[in-house]
């Protein structure tokens, strides 16, 4: 990496589609050693904004630099110096992992030798040795994804670019690879850059997030700085079908209205849990019986409502990131063997 460089920097970076825009001018400015979060819903532009910090997609406009060298200019020195674990990673079924880490090493020109010794140590690392010797159309998801990982490793990048690396998984794979993460980050060093659409994963590992939405970062910052600044905590009252307005008349004084669901009238809650039973008393004087209540410490949830005017709850059911990728460049050599370029399925 350049002396004085980001491992990631990012100046108004755009990406067109036609006459759709999907990454709309993101500034990034990722920091030596820390693991970056970039949250946000499909759709949202993460996806593209990887892609064109990763040399499959070339800019619209903007500027993008990754260990020191542009992503334009300089991809095969970003390629080399990069790993990356893609959500729509193709992995050979017919190969075993150990003949898949040996290929992933021979394309970095990794010596026998240090390849098989490299290899033991990340399949050892991912907890995957046992299996090394079995053909991937064998392995379950969360071992795919492990492996995935490893293939990423192989060369020792400077920066490893994690797309929703969890989604499908099982909650015992996730935790399994947040440790993985973790572990990387703390005793390696290694950069990351993570794009997740869950809210405890961004606030499990990130020193620091950005939230993107419509191909915009509305928010950036520490989580706890970000959730500080929501302010109060949210009481959210599910109430009975056709008494919103009443209900919401009703809790106006005791705080901010904010997004919910239907059904659900939520605030912001001046004075916190103090304060409930003043808002049942309030409900019952405009006859309105709670079905129930639920009072929430401010979340990344609520930063996101709060910068976009929604929840990022069910982000999942909204259509993928951007329209077809196909004219994307050749994969990174650094993105494991046999990866699928384009769209996600």
């Amino acid at each position: 990496m350049s002396n004085g460089s980001l491992p990631i920097e990012a100046t108004g970076l755009v990406r067109r589609f036609a006459d759709v825009t999907a990454v709309d001018g993101v500034d990034l400015a990722v920091e030596q050693g820390e693991i970056f979060g970039f949250l946000g819903p499909n759709g949202a532009g993460k996806s593209t904004t990887v892609r064109m910090l990763t040399t499959l997609l070339t800019p619209s406009g903007g500027t993008a630099r990754v260990a020191g060298f542009d992503v334009v200019k300089q991809a095969a020195q970003v390629r080399r110096a990069i790993g990356v674990a893609l959500q729509d990673a193709a992995i050979d079924p017919l190969m075993t992992g150990h003949e898949l880490l040996r290929l992933q090493a021979t394309l970095h020109g990794i010596g026998k030798a240090d390849a098989l010794r490299r290899g033991q140590e990340l399949l050892e690392r991912v907890g995957l040795t046992q299996a090394a010797g079995n053909r991937v159309a064998t392995y379950s998801g969360g071992m795919r994804r492990r492996l995935d990982l490893a293939l990423s490793l192989v060369h020792q990048p400077e920066v490893l670019f994690l797309d929703e690396p969890t989604t499908g998984l099982d909650p015992t794979s996730r935790v399994a690879l947040w440790d993985e993460v973790r572990y990387l980050n703390r005793e390696l060093g290694t950069t990351v850059l993570l794009t997740t659409q869950y809210l405890e994963e961004a606030d499990q590992l990130a020193g620091r997030i950005a939230i993107i939405d419509g191909g915009r970062i509305v928010r950036e910052g520490r989580p706890s700085d970000l959730k500080a600044a929501v302010g109060s905590a949210t009481l959210r009252v599910e109430v009975p079908a056709g008494s919103e307005d009443k209900a919401a008349a009703a809790m106006a004084t005791f705080g901010e209205a904010r997004p919910a669901r239907t059904g659900v009238v939520a605030i912001g809650l001046d004075g916190g849990a103090a304060r409930m039973a003043d808002v049942v008393r309030a409900l019952d004087e405009v006859g309105v019986v709670p079905a129930g209540m639920e009072l929430h410490l401010p979340s990344l949830d609520d930063v996101f409502a709060d910068a976009t005017g929604r929840r990022l709850e069910g982000a999942a059911d909204e259509p993928a990131d951007g329209p077809d990728d196909g004219a994307a460049a050749a994969p990174p050599a650094s993105n494991g063997a046999g990866r699928k370029r384009g769209r996600r399925p």
